[in-house]
């Protein structure tokens, strides 16, 4: 998989608290890659579906998340299905002009924010 895959702070909190591993962050993303994506919002931001430890995803975990194909994706915010069934628009344009600002770092600025634990880098 070409793709680098982080998550910023808010999210790594969410999928602490929820147990949420990195191989099924990197599950979420293969699926991504295969086409298998559970709603597209536009502009890089898509919206993907995580299974509950020990669970089905219909009733599990939605993570956003900033995507853009063979190059970068940012797990940006993760909610719980029971808590919220969607994000309102404002969310989603915030996400829109965000996921812009993202992919138009260098990785220069990447390791930035990683060292600096703005963000974090998935790994298996």
């Amino acid at each position: 998989m070409g793709v680098r895959i982080f998550k910023n702070r808010e999210f790594s909190r969410f999928a602490r608290k929820e147990k949420i591993s990195n191989e099924k962050l990197i599950e979420a993303i293969k699926n991504v890659d295969a086409g298998l994506i559970d709603a597209n919002y536009g502009g890089g931001v898509i919206k993907q579906r995580i299974s509950r430890p020990g669970e089905g995803k219909s009733g599990g975990y939605r993570s956003i998340i900033l995507y853009r194909q063979g190059d970068k994706a940012f797990f940006v915010y993760g909610f719980a299905k029971n808590e919220l069934d969607n994000i309102e628009k404002t969310e989603e344009r915030d996400f829109k002009k965000l996921a812009k600002i993202m992919f138009a770092l260098p990785d220069e600025q990447l390791n930035v924010l990683l060292n600096a634990g703005k963000i974090e880098e998935v790994t298996s």
